[in-house]
């Protein structure tokens, strides 16, 4: 029973270590800041659409409509009156309005007349993510359930009516404003739709890049550390930094190869179940990324790329032997996965700013977040986030290099003297 004891204490005393509580220190702090944040989409549910409603018709049918919007939304200004649309949709914005609803002239005679009824339906959309389309949704639902009071109201009347109409009584005419483009005949649902095979493919390329880029560097310097290579290698006549740069490089290789694979395979397969009609909504609208978005796009996977290799070079100095490098990858896969979950169920523009902050710090989300913002031209947020991914990776290449200069691989601790000629270079 002792000889238990004592293997188990000296697995603890393994096992329990700074390097493998502050990850998980670190993650529940940051899933913390996402549970308040997304703990409130049942209330966002609850919470009526804000909408501006014009009724220009006020016949029978009409006020059958009015009555559900009043019911089931927070209507913030209601005229009888063809106003000013530009005033309507600018007075929707101060108050964070969903659409502005305008059931137009004629609107029952034309039901009545065996004709479908025209809403017009201006959309304010602020993101493109899952859970930015919640209060849109809603609004369906509500012109669904006008629908279905029509319905009603012509069956149960006495008056002969169109069967298709009856069925069908209205038919919406659609404009949505997002980031800046007007986009005719397309609903809230039918840009995310349209933009969700971008949001999910990429995000999950790059998650899969890293996490197995990531494990493939730490784990080999663990083995490096166990098999002793690594100490005949520092004692070769060779720079440090040739070192760290040639593992850096070769890994780098590796993983855009990795990534040209994946991006086949995974495309194809995404393919298939993209809707038919996608691709020509994206030409339409110019909804699409040039080759100079490309070019963007593919510098910031690259950047993001070597900001991960330095960073697991650097937790990969941490790892006594294979078995502790095994809990040094769950922080970068931590930091992958966070961002990509993140941004596929929220835009960036429409997140906290506590959340954004985490978001903009974690260099894996950047090239997550680029397709969509080059999308509506925000060069600004994926020029900025290639600049600071750069810089991220630079400082943990200088650490990485530091520790490599320092007795940290072989000893397993710092000297202070180290510490000391660091911040001297």
């Amino acid at each position: 029973m002792s000889a238990l004891g004592n293997i188990v204490k000296k697995e603890l005393r393994e096992l329990m270590t700074p390097a493998t509580f502050l990850p998980i220190i670190i993650m529940a702090i940051l899933f913390g800041s996402m549970g308040s944040t997304m703990g409130n989409i049942e209330e966002e549910l609850d919470e009526p659409p804000i909408i501006g409603l014009i009724d220009a018709d006020e016949g029978k049918f009409s006020d059958l409509a009015v009555d559900v919007f009043q019911n089931g939304a927070e209507v913030i200004f209601e005229s009888s009156d063809l106003l000013d649309k530009q005033k309507a949709l600018d007075e929707l914005n101060k108050n964070e309005g969903v659409a502005l609803v305008i059931i137009n002239e004629d609107f029952s005679e034309d039901i009545l007349q065996g004709e479908i009824g025209q809403i017009e339906i201006y959309w304010i959309m602020k993101g493109a993510g899952l859970l930015d389309s919640i209060s849109s949704h809603v609004l369906e639902e509500l012109i669904n359930f006008v629908n279905t009071n029509i319905t009603k109201e012509l069956i149960s009347s006495n008056e002969s009516i169109n069967a298709t109409t009856a069925l069908t009584p209205t038919f919406k005419n659609e404009t949505t404003y997002f980031k800046g483009k007007e986009l005719k005949g397309l609903s809230p649902g039918d840009i995310s739709n349209v933009l969700g095979a971008q949001s999910t493919f990429i995000p999950l390329i790059i998650m899969i890049i890293i996490i197995m880029a990531g494990q493939m560097v730490i784990s080999s310097m663990a083995l490096e550390k166990e098999n002793k290579t690594l100490e005949t290698l520092l004692t070769l006549p060779v720079k440090r930094t040739s070192i760290v740069a040639g593992k850096i490089i070769a890994s780098a290789i590796i993983g855009l190869i990795f990534a040209v694979i994946y991006m086949f395979g995974f495309g194809s397969f995404m393919m298939a179940f993209q809707m038919g009609g996608s691709e020509s909504v994206l030409t339409n609208y110019n909804l699409t990324l040039s080759g100079s978005d490309l070019i963007l796009i593919g510098l910031s996977i690259f950047v993001a790329l070597i900001a991960a290799l330095a960073l697991c070079m650097l937790l990969g100095t941490m790892a006594k032997n294979f078995k502790s490098a095994q809990t040094l990858t769950f922080p970068v896969a931590m930091m992958a996965l966070i961002p990509m979950f993140i941004t596929m169920f929220k835009d960036f523009d429409t997140l906290p700013m506590a959340l954004k902050g985490i978001l903009f710090g974690i260099p894996f989300s950047h090239p997550m977040m680029a397709p969509r913002a080059l999308i509506f031209d925000d060069y600004v947020m994926v020029i900025g986030g290639i600049i600071y991914v750069a810089i991220f990776a630079i400082i943990m290449i200088a650490l990485t290099v530091w520790v490599f200069k320092t007795d940290r691989l072989l000893t397993g601790r710092i000297n202070k003297k180290d510490v000391f000629n660091f911040k001297k270079d």
